[in-house]
């Protein structure tokens, strides 16, 4: 009878394990979207999309980029945003929230919108985790800052800042191939026109990729030595298309706006990279831009690029104007759910 009672107890605390365990995975689940890919080349894959920066709308722009990979390419896209922990909504302005972070345990990929990010550091460890394993990186306009540290953190992963000198430039010099400089292009002001390099005109990253819009202004670049550029940023003398380029000095020489690189990391694997700075969600848009981008992913996982990605857009995008503070109130990530069906009848 007391083997029978002792058992009864031990399935009893079990079941009891199980529906906390169950119960925080349900919390932790709305804190994120997950976009379950339709048949396509990328069926098996998951990419995971770590948004958060307070201006440039990320947490707009990479949701409609995971849309693209999912329901067009058939990958499976994971999106993780800064959490107003008392609200429960997005809220780039919270700097270190970053929750299913541990979705980048299992990434084949990772694509990134962030800026400033101070991370905890059992959050850096699921990122640097994935970034040591050489899983290929996407990287949008200020990710390149992607992180800023206190001089004083006593974060182990101090390094990653943006203005390390122990690791100099931290995580977006030494494996982006940039860190933040400086402003070329005024934002609001002066938009960019991406150029592509005729010298890699059949580099598999630019297949189907023109001359690119960009909302944003560019900034100034001067990527790692073994960077390939391939997109070249003429800086604009308006908010339009059809702007005339700036007279003024700022394109003499015009700066690289998008470049590869494959980085050897400390352990010895290697990341493919893509970094622009180009990327505001407004700057996604553009058809050559979002093409880029998503050539990015394949290349990344060395698979064939296509000679013209589809990029169409999926669903409603009207993205808002990058600012400070102008991110939508209230929003929670569930309310971003989409399915393969939904998807399909938005064609």
């Amino acid at each position: 009878m007391r083997c029978l009672i002792a058992y009864t107890c031990l399935s009893m605390t079990c079941l009891s394990m199980m529906a906390l365990m169950l119960n925080s995975t349900l919390c932790r689940a709305n804190d994120f979207v997950v976009y379950d890919g339709a048949d396509g080349a990328g069926k098996e894959k998951q990419i995971v999309l770590l948004t958060g920066d307070e201006e440039y709308r990320s947490e707009e722009g990479l949701v409609q980029l995971a849309k693209i990979l999912a329901f067009r390419h058939g990958f499976r896209t994971t999106v993780l945003f800064a959490i107003d922990p008392k609200e429960g909504t997005i809220n780039p302005n919270v700097n270190n929230s970053l929750p299913g972070a541990e979705a980048l345990d299992s990434a084949d990929a990772m694509i990134l919108g962030l800026r400033f990010r101070q991370f905890p550091d059992k959050t850096m460890q699921h990122f640097a985790d994935a970034y040591l394993s050489g899983i290929p990186i996407v990287a949008v306009r200020t990710s390149t800052h992607a992180f800023k540290f206190p001089t004083d953190s006593p974060s182990k992963f101090l390094r990653y800042s943006y203005d390390s000198k122990e690791w100099p430039g931290g995580f977006g010099r030494q494996v982006l191939g940039e860190t933040w400089v400086n402003h070329l292009g005024k934002n609001h002001q002066e938009a960019t026109r991406g150029i592509p390099c005729v010298a890699e005109k059949n580099h598999p990253l630019l297949r189907g990729v023109g001359v690119i819009f960009a909302t944003s202004g560019a900034y100034e670049t001067n990527p790692m030595p073994d960077s390939t550029i391939l997109v070249r940023a003429q800086v604009l003398a308006g908010m339009t298309p059809d702007s005339p380029p700036e007279t003024g000095g700022k394109n003499e020489p015009q700066q690289p706006v998008a470049w590869s690189r494959e980085h050897q990391n400390q352990a010895g694997k290697t990341n493919r990279v893509l970094c622009t700075t180009m990327g505001a969600a407004t700057d996604l848009l553009d058809e050559s831009l979002r093409r880029l981008l998503v050539n990015g992913v394949y290349w990344g996982l060395k698979m064939e690029v296509p000679q013209q990605a589809d990029v169409r857009l999926v669903g409603e995008y009207q993205p808002s104007n990058y600012s400070f503070n102008g991110y939508r109130k209230g929003v929670k990530p569930a309310e971003l759910a989409m399915t393969a069906d939904e998807a399909m009848l938005d064609e």
